[in-house]
């Protein structure tokens, strides 16, 4: 595993004051703000893992462990995801019933992942990708998927699939944009459940630290590479899903998938990504 500086939680508390100090900012540059934050995200990360590369957190936990980073690139010579991908192309090409196709609702043939999540103005909320691709059935005439896997995980798995390197790049550039993206914040850093443990104090204070069999994540670059293929669920799910799984293994009640805590989490946790690439989709343990 490479170098880790365990002074974690005073780390910690400069992040959280640095995000507190930006709330409090009263300019109307929203992306301003915003900007400070993710620099102080990177910085914390920086600081825990001075060895590890700005690019590789696109890779998730194999950015910080070198072993498991190697067992990761073997098994991508045969990724588990892969039937999903092809399962996901012929899903986005068969013709609804009125005869469109997801083709209709997505440019680029559906190399759009780099697009998502965003505030929308007019419905006045984040829209992910999952979320699009059912209001794209809805408009032809069909009736939404679930959100977890199945379908829409492997059509979203093959629309990120296509959209390979891109940039992340998520605008917060409007007071509604702000509220979303605050109360995603507030959700990341709030303490919940039986375990009272938040998103931060798994993925950026115990980041790199064993849980069992599992190595903790760091919270940089969480949302790149979803959908992911895990070898515990033995199928590809959404990001939702695996929000909805840490709630749960913190004793906390799970919001309902595209519900807007978790929209708006996605959207926190991708704007403190910015600067990363989507390479989803992904396999994981």
């Amino acid at each position: 595993m490479k170098k880790i500086v365990f002074n974690r939680s005073l780390a910690l508390l400069f992040v959280l004051a640095a995000l507190l100090a930006a709330v409090r900012v009263e300019a109307a540059d929203y992306q301003a703000r915003v900007q400070a934050d993710i620099q102080a995200f990177r910085d914390y990360f920086t600081a825990q893992f001075p060895d590890v590369k700005f690019a590789d957190y696109a890779d998730g936990v194999y950015a910080i462990d070198e072993d498991s980073r190697q067992q990761w690139k073997e098994m991508e010579e045969f990724p588990p995801y892969a039937l999903s991908v092809e399962d996901g192309k012929a899903l986005f090409e068969i013709p609804f019933a009125n005869g469109k196709t997801y083709g209709s609702c997505f440019a680029n043939g559906g190399a759009v992942r780099q697009n998502y999540p965003y505030f929308d103005e007019k419905k006045g909320k984040v829209v992910t990708l999952e979320m699009a691709i059912n209001d794209c059935r809805v408009a032809n005439g069909e009736k939404p998927l679930a959100c977890k896997t199945g379908d829409i995980a492997k059509i979203s798995a093959y629309m990120a699939f296509i959209s390979r390197g891109k940039p992340v790049d998520v605008k917060v550039q409007s007071e509604g944009a702000y509220k979303a993206y605050v109360k995603g914040k507030e959700l990341f850093y709030a303490k919940h459940g039986k375990l009272n443990m938040s998103c931060a104090g798994c993925h950026m204070q115990y980041a790199g630290r064993r849980l069992r069999a599992e190595i903790l994540s760091p919270a940089l670059g969480h949302t790149t590479h979803f959908p992911v293929y895990r070898s515990k669920w033995g199928e590809i799910g959404t990001l939702h899903k695996r929000y909805g799984g840490c709630s749960n293994d913190t004793g906390a009640k799970s919001f309902a998938p595209q519900s807007e805590e978790y929209c708006n989490l996605e959207f926190f946790e991708t704007v403190m990504s910015n600067g990363l690439i989507f390479n989803g989709p992904a396999s994981r343990k």
